[in-house]
C-alpha cells in the first residue's frame, strides 16, 4: 500500500507542476522564441525511428507514445505519410503495446496524396512495417473515406493524426471528416497548429500561414461542434476539447491547441 500512495502522489505533485509549467509566463516566452529560432534550420527534419526520417519534434514523439500507451488504440488513422518515420513510430509502439497485452492485431493506417515509390519500398521493407497500410489519394477524396471507414467498422478505439495540407480549408475539411471516426476517450491530434504562432513571414513560399493554417481550423471546427449537433461514426453526439493538459506539458510542441479530446 505504502508504495501504491508514493507513486500516487508522485503522479499527483507532477500535474501540479505541470500545471505550473504552462502558467510560467517566461518559460513560455522562452519556449516560443526558440520555435521561431528552431523552424528556421529545419529542425523537425533531423530526427529518425528506427532508421526512417520522422520529421516530428521529439517532444510531441514522446507524447504520441504517451496517448498510444493510455488508449491501446486497434487502428490509428494518419494523413501525410512524408518519409514515413511516423508510420514506423506508430507501429513499433503498437507492436509493443501487443506485446504488453494491448490489441493483437492493431493497425496504421497511412493516407497521402503522392506517396513515392523509394519511400514506400523503404516502408515496407522495414522490419516494423506488418502494421502499416497506405492508401495513395487525397485524404478529402470522397473514394479514399469510404475506404478509410470501411477499416474503421468493427474498432473499438481509433485514434486519428491530421499531418498534411496545412491549410485552413483543407484542415477544417479533414476534420470534419475524420473526427468523427476518432473513438470516446480517444484523440485527434492536429499537427502544425504552431504556424499560428510562428511570425508572419516564416513560411512565405507556402500555401498556408498566420491567419490560415491548422490551429484556425480547430477553432473553427469546435465552434461548428458547440453551436450545431455533429455525430460520430458511433451515432452519439461528437465533442472534442483541446488537452491543455499536454500543451502544459510539453511546451515545446508543433501541435499546440492540436490534442483533441473526444468527450
Amino acid at each position: 500500500m505504502k508504495d501504491v500512495n508514493e507513486e500516487q502522489n508522485f503522479r499527483e505533485q507532477s500535474a501540479r507542476e505541470t500545471e505550473q509549467q504552462g502558467q510560467n509566463t517566461i518559460l513560455k516566452s522562452i519556449t516560443q522564441a526558440w520555435m521561431n529560432e528552431s523552424v528556421k534550420t529545419k529542425y523537425s527534419y533531423h530526427f529518425e525511428w528506427l532508421g526512417r526520417p520522422i520529421i516530428q519534434y521529439p517532444q510531441d514523439i514522446v507524447a504520441m507514445q504517451q496517448l498510444l500507451w493510455k488508449i491501446k488504440p486497434d487502428l490509428i488513422i494518419e494523413t501525410g505519410i512524408a518519409r514515413g518515420g511516423s508510420l514506423i513510430f506508430h507501429s513499433s509502439i503498437l507492436e509493443l503495446i501487443a506485446q504488453c497485452g494491448g490489441p493483437s492485431e492493431a493497425t496504421i493506417l497511412g493516407i497521402d496524396i503522392d506517396i513515392r515509390s523509394h519511400n514506400k519500398d523503404a516502408i515496407l521493407a522495414h522490419p516494423m512495417s506488418k502494421r502499416v497500410e497506405m492508401l495513395q489519394g487525397s485524404s478529402v477524396d470522397n473514394t479514399i473515406l469510404q475506404q478509410v471507414r470501411e477499416r474503421v467498422k468493427g474498432k473499438k478505439r481509433v485514434l486519428v493524426c491530421l499531418d498534411s495540407n496545412h491549410t485552413h480549408e483543407h484542415v477544417l475539411e479533414e476534420l470534419r471528416l475524420y473526427a468523427p471516426l476518432v473513438s470516446v476517450g480517444s484523440y485527434v491530434v492536429v499537427f502544425d497548429t504552431i504556424v499560428e504562432d510562428l511570425p508572419a513571414d516564416t513560411y512565405p513560399d507556402r500555401t498556408w500561414g498566420k491567419g490560415d493554417n491548422p490551429k484556425t481550423a480547430i477553432m473553427e471546427y469546435l465552434h461548428t461542434l458547440e453551436t450545431s449537433q455533429v455525430n460520430g461514426f458511433d451515432g452519439a453526439q461528437l465533442k472534442l476539447e483541446v488537452d491543455r493538459f499536454i500543451d502544459d506539458q510539453l511546451l515545446i510542441t508543433v501541435a499546440p491547441s492540436g490534442y483533441l479530446k473526444r468527450v
